[in-house]
């Protein structure tokens, strides 16, 4: 089949052209961006994190991850932008690592589920691309590597680009078909997206790996700069765009409302707000109570929840105190936008009665991240 490649088509009165168009990269007209929250909007947890030194999430299902570094960094949800964006995510070094050890890893990590790769048919014999395509701007120069990691069949490739002044710069990465080994088709996680920041040698042996393989980590990611060589350095992302096919299409932007419900599949809070937010719940034993709370989207298995303080009140107007006490999933059930939890610490409470349950001051954070 010839391809045929034009620049723009224009009518013989210079006017547009309608047309037909089937499919974009062979696949469908929207929803083409696979990945969660590129834009750097949703921010449920905070818009400013200082003084980061281990793995956490900041803006919503981009988690940075950090191995035996001795830098720190201050992370923003940034209104430093490209043209027609908001936000951005920004990584400021207030401590910098100028050693690096050689098993030292910083990078900033997405996870996607495997049910929503199917289109890509890997591990087939009409296997796609995949493009990946994102703004950076940095203050240090240098090659930067990203990698993709197959965590069902334990596979990897990666590529590089070049970022070559401090200005906002779209960057376009094309990773080859794997016919080797499917994604499992389950709500685990089956590709996961590295956008290295320090890698020490250990993963910088040999030439950078630009082929699907089994997965080691010599040529994982040759080349990378120290992004934390210096307290001057920052590193700001937004606008990734992952999509099946070798071509990047325009961002895919969606509204506030459809990032969020899309991440709150995997994480949400719930206020504490001195006991504005309170549940049905029942007394179990004399110590804990049960406890139904509604979610705005089902999540994506059962969570875990942070410790918290909470109350519950009986009908004789009195309530019982419990502190810093972590809720547990007693139920859980796919698809169902409700979540039954267990909450212990009490004490004196009598067995199946009626109250209601909810947490004091600091927020639920119910967590269902892959």
């Amino acid at each position: 089949m010839s391809t045929l490649k034009v620049t723009n088509i224009e009518s013989p009165s210079g006017g547009g052209v309608n047309a037909k168009i089937a499919d974009v990269n062979g696949g469908q007209l929207s929803n083409r961006r696979i990945n969660i929250n590129g834009a750097m909007k949703v921010a449920q947890r905070g818009t400013s994190f200082t003084s980061v030194n281990a793995t956490a999430f900041h803006m919503d299902r981009y988690q940075l991850y950090y191995q035996n570094s001795s830098a720190a960094f201050t992370v923003t949800q940034s209104t430093d932008t490209p043209n027609g964006f908001g936000n951005s995510l920004k990584i400021d070094v207030t401590t910098a690592d100028s050693s690096i050890a050689s098993n030292e890893e910083i990078k900033l990590l997405h996870k996607i589920e495997g049910q929503d790769l199917q289109a890509v048919a890997k591990g087939t014999s009409v296997a796609k691309q995949l493009t990946l395509s994102f703004y950076v701007k940095a203050t240090k120069t240098g090659t930067y590597i990203v990698e993709l990691f197959d965590r069902d069949n334990s596979r990897d490739v990666s590529a590089s680009y070049t970022v070559s002044d401090t200005n906002w710069n779209r960057y376009t990465l094309t990773f080859p078909a794997d016919t080797t080994g499917a994604f499992d088709v389950d709500n685990a996680s089956s590709l996961e997206i590295s956008w290295w920041l320090v890698a020490g040698s250990a993963v910088q042996t040999d030439a950078l790996n630009t082929t699907w393989r089994s997965s080691q980590d010599a040529g994982s990611a040759t080349g990378q700069v120290n992004f934390t060589d210096s307290t001057s350095n920052d590193w700001l992302i937004t606008g990734i765009q992952l999509e099946v096919g070798e071509i990047a299409t325009a961002f895919e932007h969606r509204s506030y409302g459809d990032e969020l419900v899309k991440c709150q599949r995997y994480y949400v809070e719930i206020s504490g707000d001195n006991d504005a937010y309170v549940y049905p719940s029942k007394g179990q034993g004399s110590s804990s109570v049960d406890c139904t709370i509604p979610l705005c989207v089902p999540l994506r298995a059962s969570p875990t929840m942070n410790a918290i303080d909470s109350r519950t009140f009986t009908d004789s107007s009195s309530f019982v105190a419990a502190t810093s006490t972590a809720p547990t999933a007693n139920h859980f059930s796919a698809n169902n936008p409700h979540l039954a939890i267990n909450c212990g610490g009490f004490s004196g409470l009598t067995n199946n009665e009626v109250s209601v349950w909810g947490p004091k001051s600091n927020a639920i954070e119910i967590s269902a991240e892959l």
